[in-house]
Order: C-alpha cells, then structure tokens, then sequence
C-alpha cells in the first residue's frame, strides 16, 4: 500500500466504521508492503473474498479515498487452536505446527515452534553424545504439551475479545474498550493478542525443588532472565555468556569443585563478569554463593543459597534423566 501514512507498529481496530461489526488488523512488512487482515463473517465465501473486486473497496475505505496501493497477495484463513494429545510417539517427535496450532495473535506459532526446537535439541544431542538417558527425549512431551497449552489458552482469550461468542461477551468487550479511551485500568484488559513469551515449565520433571527460600519468577521451570554484565570493561549481557551446555552460575568466586562436574561450565558473576548494574542479582534475588543451574536452552532447573557438590551432581543427574 504505496503512500499509506502509517505508522511502522502494530494497529488493531475492533468494529472500525470503515468495516462495521468485525476487526482489522494492520501492521507493516518489509519492501513497503502493509499486511491487512479484515475479519469475515462465518458465511464467508473464500473464493468470493479473494477476488479483489472485493478486496480493494475494503483497503480503500480503511487507507482513504485517495490512497494509492496495488494488491500484492490475497488469502482466507481460519483461526484455529489444537493440539495433538501427545508429542512423542516412540521414535517419532512432533515441533511446531506439525504438533500444535494457534491463532495468529502473539506470534505464539513460530516463538513457539523455535523453542520446540531448542528444547528437542539439547535432549538429542545429549543423548546422542553419550551425556544423557535416552528417556531424556521423552521429556520433550510433558514439557511442550504444557507448553502448548499455555499458548492455546492466551490465543483463545485473545480470539475470544477480538470475535465475542455471546451477547454478554459482546458486552464485556465493548465496555472495556470504551472505559479504555480515559481508564488505564481498562487498557489491560483489551486483548488484541498478548505477545508470546516462554512457558514456565513448573512441572517439568527436570527441576529440582527449591530447599532455599527465594523471591520473584526464577523458579525451577523458568526462562533465565537476561541483564547487562561488563566483561574485561565491556558490556556483555548475562545470556550470552552461558555455555552451549548446563551452566552453573555463581555469585561470587566458585568452590573447586564446581569445576570437576561434567558437562557444567561455571560463570562466575563478580569473577569472569560483573554486574555493574546490580540487575542481575536483583534479577534472580542473589545473595553472595547464590547459584543457579541453567540448561542449554537457558531455562532454570536448580538454584540454590550455598551449593553442594552433590545438590549439583543431583540436580544434573535428574535434569539429564539420569535416574529413568
């Protein structure tokens, strides 16, 4: 759409009066081409709504009368949330769209089909290398099913507020969107798609339970939040510097034998790297010998205030189904 004065984020209109009684969405593409999704009844004739007769009033209402534009691309889809009931079949693994789908709100299907990947890989790769069980692979199901539905649901909540499916959700919907205009409390409650974020895999057997009291979100389960280190006087951040395999990170100088367990690089923070900023340790609630150990897909599966060797050893044990 040649000339369109919009801008580069995001728009959403719900009930726009230029295509009453559904939603709109638009957001730019590379190349100068705008992606615009209108919102078609159940009765839709897909054939019919793709032919541009159709489409090119449409776009000129919502661009203005004197917006010059060419159609690149037309095509009809439904939203659909599914999965399938379980990801490993023997020696067959299911990722991304071949085990799951989502509606397209959040990018929830592509975040979703990468950390599919990542979490299948380490697990092969370490069983194929000799460094795991191979019940390890196994684990890939409970743990994306999990995550699999986390998505489903905020996609379906999403898809819920953009199309209500009765009268009292209409009402809902409508009431929050005009509280919106002047009440900030409103405007989270407007649901135009939430952007993916990892899941918080809290049932994975992997983790290994807490014994120490913490505060915040770095659980077992959790995605390892990122913040900005120095590194020899430069600025690094704390994500990039774990290793491509368990990292065992300590605040302060590491015991000597956190540097014997296999397949576990140590990072010491105050040591290797500081944290200039305090962001790290306000991050993961890190005292002095606080330490977390963090898979290769940066997900935590064990912290602890004072390790030991052999919590260490056994929360890697069971972080690689060692013990299956």
């Amino acid at each position: 759409a040649g000339g369109a004065e919009f801008p580069t984020e995001r728009w959403f209109w719900f009930d726009p009066p230029f295509h009453p009684g559904q939603s709109v969405l638009l957001h730019r593409q590379p190349d100068n081409v705008w992606r615009i999704d209108f919102q078609l009844g159940w009765d839709a004739d897909p054939e019919e709504e793709k032919k541009p007769e159709n489409i090119l009033p449409r776009v000129q209402a919502l661009l203005g009368p004197h917006a010059q534009f060419e159609l690149d691309w037309a095509s009809v889809y439904t939203f659909a949330c599914l999965r399938m009931d379980r990801f490993v079949h023997g020696r067959v693994v299911f990722v991304g769209d071949s085990a799951h789908g989502v509606s397209p709100f959040g990018a929830r299907g592509a975040n979703s089909g990468v950390q599919d990947a990542e979490n299948l890989a380490w697990k092969l790769d370490g069983v194929l290398q000799g460094r795991a069980s191979a019940a390890l692979v196994a684990t890939y199901g409970p743990e994306r099913e999990y995550a699999a539905d986390e998505n489903i649901a905020n996609s379906t909540r999403a898809t819920d507020f953009i199309t209500p499916k009765s009268e009292i959700s209409r009402l809902f919907r409508d009431a929050a969107l005009h509280l919106a205009r002047d009440h900030a409390f409103a405007r989270r409650i407007v649901n135009s798609g939430r952007l993916s974020v990892p899941a918080t895999l809290h049932a994975s057997p992997l983790n290994t339970p807490d014994t120490d009291a913490f505060a915040g979100p770095q659980v077992p389960g959790a995605v390892l939040l990122d913040a900005p280190l120095t590194r020899q006087g430069q600025p690094t951040w704390l994500l990039r510097a774990l290793g491509p395999q368990f990292t065992l990170i300590v605040f302060g100088a590491a015991p000597g034998w956190a540097f014997e367990v296999p397949q576990v690089q140590v990072l010491q923070i105050g040591v290797e790297v500081q944290d200039s900023e305090g962001l790290a340790a306000q991050r993961l609630d890190a005292l002095p010998h606080t330490a977390y150990l963090v898979r290769p897909d940066q997900h935590v599966c064990a912290r602890w205030r004072a390790p030991t060797e052999a919590a260490v050893r056994a929360a890697l044990a069971r972080a690689t189904a060692a013990h299956a």
